[in-house]
């Protein structure tokens, strides 16, 4: 399932500012409600990166990099997530609630770590 994940939140990804649009929420619809909340909060994690004042820009979340993402009900806590920006990956966690439809973010907090070292970036499913 991991890298499923990865590659339908690619699918949902579009745009410079990886702003949900309407073909972006459409394809969200078609998914289980467990991985569509996984989804939209990997996608609310991009979209506040990438307006965060470290001017990074991310183009990859891997959510289960570095352990996996805790789900209970509506809400998400992904300690030991990981980004991509200009190349490097990044430790990152996030809380996240929602809608009971996985649609709407009720509430979101993240953090940005350090730098991962790329001697570990193969063993964390992390690619250049």
């Amino acid at each position: 399932m991991k890298f499923a994940s990865t590659a339908i939140l690619c699918l949902v990804l579009t745009g410079p500012a990886f702003a949900m649009d309407n073909a972006a929420a459409q394809q969200l619809q078609k998914l289980d409600p467990q991985t569509r909340l996984e989804q939209r909060c990997d996608l609310e994690a991009m979209e506040r990166i990438h307006k965060d004042p470290a001017r990074l820009v991310p183009d990859e979340l891997v959510a289960y990099a570095f352990e996996e993402p805790k789900i209970k009900g509506d809400k998400i806590r992904s300690p030991g997530a990981a980004f991509r920006s200009k190349g490097e990956w990044y430790h990152l966690s996030y809380n996240c609630a929602t809608s009971p439809d996985h649609m709407t973010i009720l509430s979101f907090q993240y953090s940005i770590g350090s730098v991962v070292p790329h001697d570990e970036w193969q063993h964390h499913y992390l690619v250049p």
